[in-house]
């Protein structure tokens, strides 16, 4: 099982930036993927982010290519998101998740989450 803590959420005006970080502990040895996800109130917990830890790969969702990049220290078992050119839509909590044998974008895949960190973004 793996511990995952979020920090570095926040308020920001539309077109501004955050950096959210994720410290992983526990069998971190045991971590194939590592992913972030977001979820806005009323709506479904959405994927945004992942990236295998061994090599690096690294899959986005559509909505936020090219605005937001995900990058790993597995030196320090830490993940991180930043995100750039933020727009009011990216307005929700996200989450660091992990999961000891698939990756990809649907929340149905990882087994380990941390507490979420709020996001928002205003106009």
């Amino acid at each position: 099982q793996v511990q995952l803590v979020e920090s570095g959420g926040g308020s920001v005006q539309a077109g501004g930036s955050l950096r959210l970080s994720c410290a992983a502990s526990g069998d971190t040895d045991g971590v194939f993927c590592m992913g972030w996800f977001r979820q806005a109130p009323g709506k479904e917990r959405e994927g945004v982010a992942d990236i295998i830890r061994r090599t690096g790969n690294i899959e986005y969702a559509d909505s936020v290519k090219g605005r937001f990049t995900i990058s790993q220290d597995n030196a320090k078992n830490m993940v991180y998101l930043q995100m750039n050119s933020l727009k009011p839509e990216d307005t929700a909590i996200y989450y660091c998740a992990a999961d000891s044998s698939t990756c990809g974008l649907s929340r149905y895949w990882y087994d380990d989450w941390g507490q979420g960190t709020q996001v928002t973004v205003s106009s």
